[in-house]
């Protein structure tokens, strides 16, 4: 059985991404993030929200996944560079290089651990909630999905991504592709000018010229 990868429960178009751009955004206030996410008498304490995000927890509001996401660079395991361990092992998964039904609980076994190696790793979460829907277990398959969803929903109200200025903070590169992937949008090039990535797309095929992307936390990360 060759295996799709799909952003499960979510049936995003284009008319979604223009929509999405008119949603109020606010680019995340760091400095706030972290006094919240160290105040152990907050809601936003970051060792209890990390557990109810690994726990499934479905009461989890979008201010916290907001702090769940941003508030993730300020913690010692925050390496938005470094490759997984499991990384080639998962991209067998990923191109569904002969994985059939009987290869399920090894591979929700193997993205399990690399999702406790990285708790927010956007590609290895989505691709866990299909497997799992592949299963027919379809009850954590959506609790993972909305895991999945609060985040990438942190990343779409933080821009709109038409300009700089303005453009979607991630806290990884590669969650930049996720969002394309999310938007079955491909890019024809990207480029970055010592605080954006601009992802370019091709001309005319879509609405948008392109999207950029505030990469300020990961660019930082890599020069300490």
């Amino acid at each position: 059985m060759n295996i799709k990868v799909f952003f499960f429960l979510l049936i995003v178009t284009l008319s979604g991404i223009l929509q999405a751009q008119k949603t109020e955004f606010k680019a995340p206030d760091y400095s706030l993030i972290q006094k919240n996410i160290e105040d152990k008498s907050s809601e936003f304490y970051y060792p209890n929200l990390l557990k109810r995000l690994k726990q499934n927890d479905t009461l989890l509001t979008a201010n916290q996944y907001r702090h769940l996401y941003f508030g993730f660079t300020f913690q010692k395991d925050y390496k938005p560079y470094e490759i997984s361990k499991k990384d080639k092992e998962m991209g067998k998964y990923y191109r569904g290089e002969d994985i059939s039904e009987k290869d399920m609980p090894k591979g929700i076994k193997l993205f399990r651990e690399a999702l406790e190696e990285d708790p927010l790793n956007l590609r290895a979460m989505n691709y866990l909630a299909y497997m799992y829907h592949l299963t027919n277990d379809d009850a954590t398959a959506k609790k993972i999905a909305g895991n999945f969803h609060g985040l990438l929903s942190a990343i779409l109200t933080s821009g709109d991504g038409l300009k700089c200025e303005t453009g979607f903070h991630v806290i990884s590169v590669s969650h930049e592709y996720v969002l394309l992937n999310m938007f079955q949008m491909e890019s024809k090039s990207q480029s970055y000018d010592g605080k954006c990535d601009y992802q370019e797309f091709e001309k005319d095929q879509y609405k948008i010229p392109g999207f950029y992307f505030d990469v300020s936390k990961p660019s930082a990360k890599m020069f300490n």
